[in-house]
């Protein structure tokens, strides 16, 4: 990206602000006292053990008499969300966008209805057009760490491609988030013109799987086949 935006501002505050209250958990976690700074930050000690996860409302609570750090997560986190659906899931990515000044027009991914589907529907990029991929999700009831997306590029069964998107730190929230990735070219000229298939990857710093989904590309002289 060429600079930051609001939302990349407030996702890099809200990780400083989830790993600064995680480190006051991380330092006192082991029976008997205190661990030294060094075997804290060393994950190959091993006695060292990752700190339990904290849920929105355990962090909202932490420290309550500190009336600055209190009035900083207040302007971070916002409220304490309502109640959602237990049965939804933390993180639900709903769309993915290829934007190009070049296209007709945007070419939407539904990610909301049946995914298998999308094996059989062809994506069409035009070669050596300038293009960005947008990703609309939700985060619905916990902080998520290290969002990222994925994309393995097949041919032939054979991979040529890895893309990695790291999309970053959020809160629970009503509205749905929106990441676009830098402008990236596409390939051109006879060697790349052709059908490919894409393995697709949402996932964070827990190496959950939030979504995965596997799509057809097609590279051509034009946006239609």
């Amino acid at each position: 990206m060429l600079g930051l935006d609001a939302c990349e501002l407030g996702a890099q505050l809200l990780e400083l602000l989830r790993l600064a209250l995680c480190a006051r958990v991380l330092l006192t976690d082991k029976e008997g006292g205190q661990l030294p700074p060094e075997e804290a930050l060393d994950e190959a000690v091993p006695e060292y053990r990752a700190p339990g996860k904290k849920s929105l409302l355990e962090i909202q609570q932490l420290d309550p008499d500190d009336e600055s750090l209190v009035k900083y997560k207040r302007a971070l986190l916002g409220p304490v969300p309502p109640t959602v659906d237990p049965s939804l899931p933390n993180v639900q990515v709903t769309r993915l966008t290829l934007i190009s000044e070049q296209a007709p027009g945007p070419i939407i991914m539904d990610l909301t209805g049946e995914l298998a589907a999308l094996k059989n529907q062809v994506f069409v990029l035009k070669e050596g057009v300038d293009y960005k991929v947008k990703i609309t999700f939700k985060v619905n009831k916990e902080i998520v760490s290290g969002l990222k997306c994925l994309h393995h590029t097949y041919r032939h069964g054979l991979r040529v491609d890895k893309a990695v998107y790291m999309v970053g730190s959020y809160g629970p929230s009503a509205q749905e988030y929106e990441f676009v990735t830098p402008v990236e070219e596409a390939p051109r000229g006879a060697l790349v013109r052709g059908a490919y298939v894409v393995t697709s990857f949402f996932t964070d710093d827990d190496r959950t799987a939030h979504l995965s989904w596997e799509w057809g590309l097609h590279v051509c002289q034009d946006w239609e086949r």
